[in-house]
């Protein structure tokens, strides 16, 4: 099956926010050892915008994929979580790059352990299930692939299941109308038995009346006969 390129395109995100808490932490590095740090602050500016720009792509692409009903809406809201949580990286890296909220340390941790330092709660993982706390940024990924994989799989069952019944629907369908058939021919082979039986009593029916006027006439015949015989006799 052919990768979705909304999952490629949310993976090389994190690629990016990875790469920028690091370069934000490098950067911070040379500003204390007092290096020059304008190359690196042009590279995080760069990946900042190429970053925003991504999760422009990913909203347009999980738009686009419920609009047309490519996924379902309980995969489209999976996949706006991951976004609501893409946006909140992007928000703390600028703000740790303007030096306006959380250390860059922290950031990185988040990014790449999952964990906090100096004793900072990180504020990516409130609440955090107990199962993913401590993971590392690529455990996270390849767990978060697995419960992709499981509900593929699940939605792949479901599709399954669904083309089945459908494949019975049609199989019953055709079978209502062999039966349809049936009954027409029998209905029709009725009403033709019926016509015939019809018309034959109405032939025996002429038939009758035909042999009851014949009978009449031999009887009027025979009286004459009858009546002509008497006549004709001599009498003594």
């Amino acid at each position: 099956m052919a990768p979705d390129p909304w999952f490629s395109t949310y993976d090389s995100t994190c690629q990016i926010a990875q790469e920028i808490a690091e370069k934000i932490q490098q950067q911070n590095q040379y500003e204390r050892n007092g290096e020059n740090t304008i190359r690196l602050t042009v590279t995080i500016r760069t990946l900042l915008q190429n970053l925003k720009d991504k999760i422009a792509l990913l909203k347009d692409l999980l738009l686009r994929a419920v609009s047309t009903h490519q996924i379902t809406q309980l995969e489209g809201d999976r996949r706006q979580n991951l976004l609501d949580e893409l946006v909140t990286r992007e928000r703390l890296l600028v703000a740790s790059f303007k030096n306006e909220g959380a250390e860059p340390d922290l950031i990185r941790s988040s990014l790449m352990t999952g964990g906090a330092k100096r004793g900072v709660p990180n504020p990516w993982l409130f609440e955090e299930p107990e199962e993913t706390r401590g993971l590392g940024f690529d455990e996270l990924r390849q767990q978060q692939q697995k419960i992709i994989q499981e509900q593929d799989a699940g939605l792949d069952a479901l599709s399954s299941i669904i083309s089945r019944q459908k494949q019975m629907g049609k199989e019953i369908g055709n079978e209502l109308d062999e039966q349809n058939e049936i009954i027409d021919d029998l209905a029709n082979l009725v009403e033709n038995t019926d016509g015939k039986l019809r018309t034959e009593t109405r032939r025996v029916t002429m038939v009758d009346r035909k042999s009851a006027s014949c009978g009449m006439i031999m009887v009027i015949l025979l009286l004459l006969v009858a009546i002509v015989v008497v006549a004709v006799w001599p009498t003594n």
